[in-house]
């Protein structure tokens, strides 16, 4: 693990970003929300980006941000999307561990409630129930880690993403 990164992926509402800066904290880490870097990078939301040029020019953009980041030891917290974009995967395949925070889509569907105004990539008439049916094997294929989300606290996720990193 020493070198790597800690990248986690999953769909919107899995907690990447929240379970990502309490890990970071945890390990000594610096802390990369994917999302934030685009955000910071376009001068724009991501609904803004969804919005003018849409979905696969936000991957397309999300993908670029990923190969940018580069190798180090940091915790990388992705956008939900990442896993479409097959060389950003393949380079986290190499450089990361790339953890899985798989929650159900009945405790997703109880976290968002802005589904359509979140800045999710996705096209314009997919419903969530599909787009989660559309992304879960994406997320089994990529991943090292598969932790469990639902009924967890952060702070359990990040216990469990911690024992299983010292295996």
């Amino acid at each position: 693990m020493e070198g790597k990164n800690v990248v986690l992926i999953g769909m919107p509402g899995a907690g990447k970003s929240t379970v990502g800066i309490l890990l970071a904290k945890e390990l000594g880490l610096d802390f990369v929300d994917t999302d934030v870097l685009i955000q910071v990078q376009q001068n724009k939301t991501l609904q803004e980006i969804l919005e003018e040029h849409g979905y696969k020019e936000l991957r397309s953009i999300e993908e670029q941000a990923i190969l940018k980041l580069g190798p180090g030891a940091r915790v990388v917290a992705t956008g939900g999307s990442a896993i479409y974009g097959e060389r950003a995967m393949g380079f986290l395949g190499v450089s990361s561990i790339v953890v899985f925070i798989d929650v159900s889509l009945a405790m997703l569907r109880s976290r968002i409630h802005n589904y359509d105004s979140r800045g999710v990539a996705r096209r314009p008439e997919q419903s969530f129930e599909d787009l989660f049916k559309e992304r879960m094997w994406l997320y089994r294929k990529y991943a090292n880690i598969i932790v469990s989300g639902d009924k967890k606290t952060p702070s359990e996720i990040v216990d469990a993403i911690k024992f299983l990193l010292a295996k």
